[in-house]
């Protein structure tokens, strides 16, 4: 790796950088496989500070597929609970139109904030759908009702989600 982008990483790594999200954008910027995968292995640390800003980085790249499956597999890890939030926040910046799903289940079985922000995806982000999403959709939602974290919040989804799966359901009926 050259000397100026191991560089930029050590700031992104350092917790006294004040200028680490400028540092974050500039890595970005370098659209190279080994970059991005040292990016990703940021993103899986253990740090969620710098994880975050790996994310970021990756926002910058060309790398939209590789970078959103670190990116869900870090928020669906029950050790980042805490920390969902941020990391469902930076979402914003890739293409989710393949990720229905992840953000569904992040809908589902996030905590507050990462929820509320899947909810806001979830209606306004357009998405491709096929029967399979759907299935595995209604699979994700089955596993909630069975084993809800919040016995209080399952009228409220009940009340969001049938009404889109069902929505769902009739744009295959129609083909």
């Amino acid at each position: 790796m050259q000397e100026e982008t191991q560089k930029l990483f050590d700031k992104i790594s350092d917790p006294k950088e004040k200028e680490a999200f400028y540092f974050a954008d500039k890595l970005g910027k370098i659209n190279t496989e080994e970059v991005r995968d040292k990016l990703i292995e940021l993103v899986k640390g253990d740090n969620w500070e710098v994880a975050y800003l790996a994310c970021r980085a990756l926002s910058r790249t060309n790398f939209n597929k590789e970078s959103l499956d670190a990116i869900f597999s870090v928020i669906h890890d029950r050790k980042n609970k805490n920390h969902q939030g941020a990391f469902v926040q930076i979402l914003e910046e890739f293409d989710l139109s393949d990720s229905f799903v992840d953000i569904f289940k992040i809908y589902l079985f996030g905590n507050f904030k990462a929820e509320t922000l899947a909810k806001v995806y979830l209606d306004t982000e357009e998405f491709e759908l096929t029967p399979r999403t759907l299935r595995k959709a209604t699979k994700h939602w089955n596993h909630y009702l069975h084993n809800p974290e919040d016995e209080g919040s399952v009228a409220i989804k009940k009340a969001e989600v049938e009404p889109m799966l069902e929505e769902i359901k009739a744009l295959f009926e129609e083909e």
